[in-house]
């Protein structure tokens, strides 16, 4: 059995206006060729006709924009871009930018250390310091206690820097660069309250003692209770002491140099218990604890 289509129009009007005829119905039926029966029947107008034409251009348009814009099939478009080569191209940009910031930081480092041996003014940028990416004004200076660990010991350190002592105000003890007497440990540390006005240095026998300051010997006897003692007088009313030495190589009126030896330490005295230095500092007559000027 075949079948075929019979359009059969009606008109309904004998003489329509253009818009009128776009509205005009037709009918669209679909006969059996052998029994002629109706099978399928449609009224339609070409107005209608053409809304469906034009919204399913219109949808298949936009199905065909979402399946090249959100599937891989928009790779195989020629002249189309591969999405993840261009990810890679921006990242090796990004890339190639820090390593630029990078190295003109390291160069900028490099010339300020050669400026600094050869003792030349520092160039300072801020354009290759400043990173654009950073937040600065966000930044908060709050205190933390690691911070305040670090500060004491810069600080701790800082006190027996000869570089930053060299640059005190004149007059002051701190000006003075203070040598170590002694290389040994401490096993007797300052303390007023008992009356013991220096530090207790232990170190091998028959090791030599330094002058800490240039100075005068106006001091050079032995003492029942501290043995060979030796004392020097620096400028600005500071005293230095030596005790408990086995052997004293300077007499009074020498004058001696930071670094000097003037004894050798001993065991000497009714307090010493064993080869030691009883070193102490005196300024204007007030003694003061030596580990606040030098490292033993």
């Amino acid at each position: 059995m075949s079948i075929f289509a019979e359009i059969i129009m009606v008109n309904f009007k004998d003489k329509p206006k253009k818009l009128e005829r776009l509205k005009h119905k037709y009918r669209l039926v679909i006969l059996n060729d052998d029994t002629f029966e109706e099978k399928i029947s449609l009224r339609l107008s070409q107005l209608n006709v053409f809304v469906i034409f034009g919204v399913s251009s219109f949808v298949l348009i936009l199905l065909v924009i979402l399946l090249i814009a959100f599937t891989p099939l928009r790779e195989f478009i020629p002249g189309y871009a591969n999405v993840n080569i261009r990810k890679q191209g921006v990242e090796n940009f990004l890339k190639g930018d820090s390593i630029a910031i990078a190295l003109t930081q390291n160069t900028l480092y490099i010339e300020n250390i050669r400026h600094i041996i050869q003792g030349e003014v520092l160039s300072l940028d801020n354009e290759t310091v400043i990173d654009s990416s950073v937040n600065y004004q966000g930044i908060k200076n709050e205190p933390i206690e690691e911070d305040s660990v670090l500060r004491n010991m810069i600080e701790t350190e800082e006190k027996y820097n000869l570089f930053s002592m060299a640059g005190s105000t004149p007059g002051n003890i701190s000006s003075f660069i203070f040598l170590q007497p002694l290389k040994g440990t401490v096993t007797d540390r300052f303390n007023i309250k008992k009356q013991h006005f220096g530090i207790d240095v232990v170190a091998p026998k028959n090791e030599a003692i330094k002058a800490t300051l240039d100075g005068t010997v106006i001091f050079a006897e032995w003492t029942s209770e501290t043995g060979y003692v030796i004392q020097l007088q620096h400028s600005d009313n500071i005293v230095s002491i030596y005790k408990h030495n086995s052997v004293l190589h300077k007499e009074v009126g020498d004058h001696v140099k930071a670094g000097e030896v003037i004894a050798i330490v001993g065991n000497s005295g009714e307090f010493s218990t064993g080869p030691h230095l009883h070193f102490e500092l005196w300024y204007n007559g007030i003694p003061i604890n030596p580990e606040d000027y030098m490292m033993f």
